[in-house]
């Protein structure tokens, strides 16, 4: 089994190039992850991952442990997981089902409600997106159907009864004036509160009405996933009056058939495919495919950034690893504040378990690194940390944490998947030491 070691050092500041640590990967083989598509993955405030799978259920991970909840060993009762999202609150939503077998689920760490159409007023038992306005008011999207849902009263629109063209509802966004962008098969939906208006091949650009994944950017353009399988047409944006149409033909986007939109707190987006990982920044494309990353198998289902920049990737699973993790900066898994005291001094600590093993077997793959932050002239103003792992070479690895931090304990969690077997140093800056 190959081995990682970590080694600690005090040191003024340098800079160096960074190489490797950008990929973290997960399989049956290195982890307690089932063999199965993953269909959507949601992060919580501590950092923990809730993986949504396609026929295995959900998945819980600290970033030590594995927890699976399937139909069999909990409430849920579909193991078809299609969509989720987290409250302000910290519960869990789930939307599930494959024909009509699960519905929306609140799982709040203890106990499961489950929403179904036999007992409460949700139109259909299977439930493809979640959007949340606010923090407790949901819109769902259904096979039979768009929900609203405030926690206590449901309201449904249909194509009987409201604007929308269809009742299979595949995506919802919801941009910064509350107004409802709907993905359907027979075009794009914009739902203000009282006003439908659909788009589609007979009134707009759009170059197909089928409209898979939908996102809204901070400036109030919507970005769609057009097309499918047999019709497919690539990426489109509308800004309210003009269409901008990206495809294989005009641009670098790797696949026609776009199944995920994700855009980050900078405004770059990130665009899953059927042949691949984009990213599209001011009119630059990277792609990321089996060819040139650790995404080995193309067949990106869904993406979902968390607070440390972490893109966490869903992948069908078939030909490489179904749940790949990439950072530009470096994958960081976890920074906690452990307790509330202030510490005499500076203070960086042995890394356990140390040695530990990297990939190529199960178990924990990650170590726990501690250091503290002292106060400064007795106050708790917040010190620039920076945490940093080299190779023996004294080549920067990947940098674990670079943010403002107020005087206190810390741990970190380190995944070093991807790194070579070796001796590694890890360096703690703060302020001026």
């Amino acid at each position: 089994m190959r081995k990682i070691i970590l080694m600690i050092f005090f040191a003024f500041a340098f800079e160096l190039k960074a190489q490797n640590g950008n990929w973290v990967t997960y399989n049956s083989s290195n982890s307690e992850l089932p063999t199965a598509s993953v269909t959507a993955v949601a992060i919580n405030a501590n950092g923990t991952a809730w993986i949504g799978t396609y026929g295995k259920g959900l998945v819980k991970y600290d970033g030590t442990n594995w927890t699976i909840f399937n139909s069999g060993n909990s409430a849920l009762p579909s193991d078809y997981v299609n969509a989720l999202k987290i409250d302000a609150a910290g519960n869990l939503w789930i939307g599930a089902g494959f024909m009509s077998d699960g519905g929306l689920i609140k799982f709040d760490g203890n106990n499961w409600t489950v929403f179904q159409t036999s007992n409460s007023g949700i139109p259909d038992n299977s439930v493809n997106s979640i959007a949340l306005e606010g923090s407790q008011n949901f819109w769902l999207g259904t096979n039979e159907g768009l929900a609203e849902f405030d926690g206590t009263n449901w309201t449904v629109y249909k194509s009987d009864n409201s604007g929308l063209p269809n009742n299979t509802i595949y995506s919802v966004a919801i941009d910064a004036n509350g107004n409802k962008w709907i993905g359907c098969p027979d075009g794009l939906v914009k739902f203000d509160g009282t006003n439908w208006a659909v788009y589609n091949k007979s009134n707009s650009a759009i170059p197909e009405n089928s409209v898979s994944a939908v996102a809204v950017d901070a400036s109030g353009k919507i970005w769609l996933g057009v097309g499918d399988s047999y019709n497919p047409a690539g990426l489109a944006v509308f800004d309210g009056t003009n269409w901008t149409i990206y495809n294989t033909g005009n641009s670098n986007l790797p696949d026609d058939v776009v199944n995920a939109i994700v855009i980050d707190p900078s405004g770059v987006k990130w665009i899953g495919t059927s042949a691949g990982l984009a990213k599209f920044n001011s009119g630059n494309w990277t792609v990321f495919d089996a060819n040139n990353s650790p995404l080995k198998d193309d067949f990106v289902n869904s993406i979902t950034i968390d607070s440390k920049g972490n893109k966490w990737i869903g992948t069908s699973g078939i030909f490489g690893p179904p749940l790949v993790v990439y950072n530009e900066n470096g994958v960081v898994l976890d920074v906690e504040r452990i307790d509330n005291n202030l510490p005499l001094k500076f203070e960086l600590f042995q890394n356990y378990p140390n040695p530990f093993p990297a990939c190529g077997g199960k178990g924990n793959l990650t170590t726990t690194i501690k250091y503290s932050i002292h106060a400064v002239v007795g106050t708790a103003h917040e010190l620039s940390v920076r945490l940093t792992v080299y190779d023996i070479l004294g080549r920067e690895v990947t940098t674990l944490v670079n943010k403002a931090q107020k005087p206190g304990n810390y741990t970190v969690r380190f995944n070093a998947c991807n790194l070579p077997s070796g001796v590694y140093f890890y360096r703690l800056k703060a302020g001026d030491l």
